[in-house]
């Protein structure tokens, strides 16, 4: 006999005229006709070539085939109710395991201090972090959610925008005092500044050094014999007051407040760079994708 879904329909029929006790409360509890119940027996008695129940005028019985049938079929009607309800329950409750892909910056900058917090919130929640450079085949690699810095790239999996921060050009007191403070963005094209290339993990090139401002973009080209494609190295070497460096505010608040490294080309304050969560699908995400959308956005809002 073939499964197909007018065998569970017939077995969900034949479960509520059982709990019901007769063929016209199960169609009350079904939402169906009197005769779409009796043609759903029927289907399924033709399906099973068996006769399930015995019916007078006043009663209602199964037969011997009828009920060793439905004790068979009882526990996995009840199993299938079960996973259904745990799964509802899924997009409702916040359990079970999240496997995110983040950004090393992020994960250490603001991710970090705020996830025992969050794990607090939410103690039927196994969290997996994984923090790299590329998003890489998030389906294939059983991410449940993405969180990366920079444009979406051409991709089926959907893009949610959770902030702009600024894009800064700084250095350290000592660099300027020893080689100037840039008047211009064409200033780092000469002989007297040092810059530091970061590389897109996106391109595997270095981002370009833009200045925005008024609507308008300048694009300028500064040697370097330096390209780096690590947050912590690229604060270190500016720390030590090697060079120039663009960094997202994000990275060097905290320098920025202590004095550490001092903005400048400061009339140039338009450019931005996107943060943006990537997931799988607009459809019913799960409530504990929401959950963690929702705390990231408390944490760079």
């Amino acid at each position: 006999m073939a499964f197909d879904e007018r065998v569970v329909n017939g077995m969900r029929v034949l479960a509520a005229i059982v709990d019901a006790g007769s063929f016209v409360r199960a169609g009350e509890a079904l939402e169906m006709s009197q005769s779409g119940v009796s043609r759903a027996i029927a289907k399924l008695e033709a399906r099973l070539n068996i006769r399930l129940f015995d019916r007078t005028t006043r009663k209602v019985s199964l037969t011997d085939e009828g009920r060793r049938f439905y004790a068979q079929i009882g526990p996995l009607l009840a199993g299938l109710e079960e996973a259904v309800a745990s799964a509802g329950e899924g997009a409702v409750a916040v359990r079970g395991r999240l496997r995110i892909n983040v950004e090393p910056l992020l994960a250490r900058l603001l991710l970090g201090p705020k996830l025992g917090g969050f794990l607090k919130r939410y103690p039927e929640l196994d969290l997996d972090v994984v923090a790299r450079d590329q998003l890489g085949d998030m389906v294939g690699d059983d991410f449940d959610l993405a969180i990366r810095f920079g444009h979406p790239q051409s991709s089926s999996l959907i893009a949610r925008k959770l902030l702009d921060t600024r894009v800064l050009t700084v250095a350290t007191p000592a660099y300027l005092r020893r080689h100037g403070v840039p008047k211009k963005p064409s200033d780092l094209e000469g002989p007297e500044h040092t810059c530091i290339h970061f590389r897109n993990p996106a391109t595997g090139k270095p981002y370009e050094w833009e200045f925005h401002r008024g609507g308008k973009t300048t694009i300028v080209n500064p040697r370097s014999q330096l390209t780096l494609n690590d947050a912590g190295t690229m604060e270190s070497v500016l720390l030590a007051g090697y060079g120039l460096a663009q960094v997202i505010d994000l990275a060097v608040e905290p320098l920025l407040r202590s004095g550490a490294v001092t903005p400048v080309l400061t009339a140039w304050p338009d450019e931005r760079f996107p943060l943006y969560a990537y997931y799988p699908s607009r459809y019913h995400p799960p409530a504990k994708t929401l959950a963690f959308l929702d705390f990231v956005a408390t944490l760079v809002g």
